[in-house]
């Protein structure tokens, strides 16, 4: 995945813009918190597929990024494997009534 690429820089704008430039994580939460970083659910790594797809795409701060994937491996985290549990792959979240990675608190 090219994070420098124009498609990329494109796509991240139109994430952002989409969830207003808030992180969706913290908002599930009550919590008001800028989004600068955009998020695959399912990992670009291991589903290229998925890489520019909407509903694998979410808005969050460094800091909800940071407790979703380790930095330093980019493996997820326990939280991040649940995200990635609750999405079903091809289903906009942001459609549905109560949006399927955060339905339930995690």
């Amino acid at each position: 995945m090219n994070y420098h690429s124009a498609k990329w820089k494109r796509k991240r704008e139109h994430i952002l813009k989409l969830d207003s430039y808030m992180d969706v994580i913290d908002k599930r939460y009550g919590r008001i918190t800028e989004a600068t970083t955009v998020h695959h659910i399912y990992p670009a790594i291991y589903y290229p597929e998925y890489s520019y797809a909407d509903w694998n795409l979410i808005s969050v701060s460094q800091k909800t990024h940071n407790m979703l994937e380790n930095r330093q491996t980019g493996e997820l985290t326990k939280m991040g494997r649940q995200l990635m549990k609750k999405t079903i792959p091809g289903v906009d979240w942001r459609q549905q009534k109560n949006p399927a990675p955060f339905s339930t608190k995690f």
